[in-house]
């Protein structure tokens, strides 16, 4: 079956993750983690079991960490508000004090936050059997680049330059990142989180 086939060749780079996917739920079968430097022998993978490129494209995660800390001091705050109510009703009612629960596990508040990320999604199809592979990403947000796959599959090159456009992420040895689709002399990447028009 192609889906284990492919899995099997991707297996073999050691990437971060592999995920097996509902395809009826999720639109494709595999869901790739690797590393940026990853990015040309997954392509390469793929390339050989004749796959082709759909799309490629980015998602700015800026400020992520910050909120997931701000949850967790949400969720943490809530847990000890409540814990304090049960404490309280459960001495006016004149039972015994009952030590509160302890809060769930949350990163600290005051921990330092990873760095903003940016994340470069790739979607790949197969021609003749219904096999999709996304294979994903991230670069850190002050410094977004990554080896180009355009010289595996020629498809890329536009969608490289689109994304380069709209995120400003950088394929390293992409022959022609010039805009696609701005002004020439654009100096903005329009779909950044903290792009002000």
């Amino acid at each position: 079956m192609l889906r284990d086939r492919i899995k099997t060749a991707l297996a073999a780079l050691s990437p971060l993750e592999i995920t097996e996917t509902d395809h009826a739920k999720k639109g494709y079968d595999l869901d790739v983690q690797v590393s940026p430097d990853q990015v040309p022998a997954a392509a390469e993978a793929i390339r050989q079991e004749e796959f082709f490129i759909e799309a490629v494209t980015g998602v700015d995660w800026f400020g992520e960490q910050a909120a997931i800390v701000a949850e967790a001091a949400k969720v943490k705050a809530a847990a000890a508000k409540k814990a304090a109510a049960a404490a309280a009703a459960a001495a006016e009612a004149g039972g015994e004090a009952v030590p509160p629960a302890p809060a769930p596990e949350a990163p600290a508040e005051e921990a330092e936050l990873l760095p903003d990320v940016m994340e470069v999604v790739y979607d790949f199809s197969h021609y003749q059997e219904n096999c999709r592979v996304v294979v994903r990403t991230r670069v850190p947000r002050d410094n977004p680049e990554l080896p180009t796959i355009s010289s595996i599959f020629q498809g890329a090159n536009w969608h490289e330059r689109e994304t380069h456009d709209f995120f400003g992420i950088r394929f390293l040895g992409h022959p022609d990142l010039t805009p696609l689709l701005l002004p020439e002399d654009a100096d903005f990447h329009p779909l950044l989180k903290d792009f002000k028009a």
